[in-house]
């Protein structure tokens, strides 16, 4: 089954890997206090596609493009898996074992996502 999910595309330091992704939806919202990224106007919100035999490379790959100086994540999951990928390190969560969200949650918060953006 193949896995949704959303990219920020101003979280991306190279968004060429926005072009082998299939994008169903895109939404810009204008940047407020609560999102805590004052450096921007907007966030770009895209949601997208990823085959399940491409999952984990892209992953991986995401891993590697998301902005290594501000705080970001990105995340995409299917019925069974949820990856949730912050610059370096990407986490895969079963989704039946949702206590392993606690450990990511705890990553989150100490690169400085606010908590309420870790709503898994």
């Amino acid at each position: 089954m193949d896995f949704t999910g959303i990219i920020i595309k101003e979280s991306l330091v190279d968004a060429s890997i926005l072009d082998d992704l299939k994008i169903i939806e895109t939404k810009i919202e204008p940047v407020t206090k609560r999102h805590q990224t004052p450096w921007l106007k907007q966030w770009t919100k895209l949601k997208v596609v990823i085959p399940e035999d491409w999952a984990e490379f892209y992953a991986q790959r995401i891993s590697e493009v998301l902005d290594a100086e501000h705080a970001w994540y990105a995340d995409f999951k299917n019925d069974k898996f949820h990856y949730v990928i912050f610059y370096g390190s990407p986490f895969m969560v079963d989704l039946n074992q949702p206590d392993d969200y606690q450990a990511v949650k705890n990553y989150g918060l100490e690169q400085g996502i606010p908590d309420y953006q870790l709503n898994f």
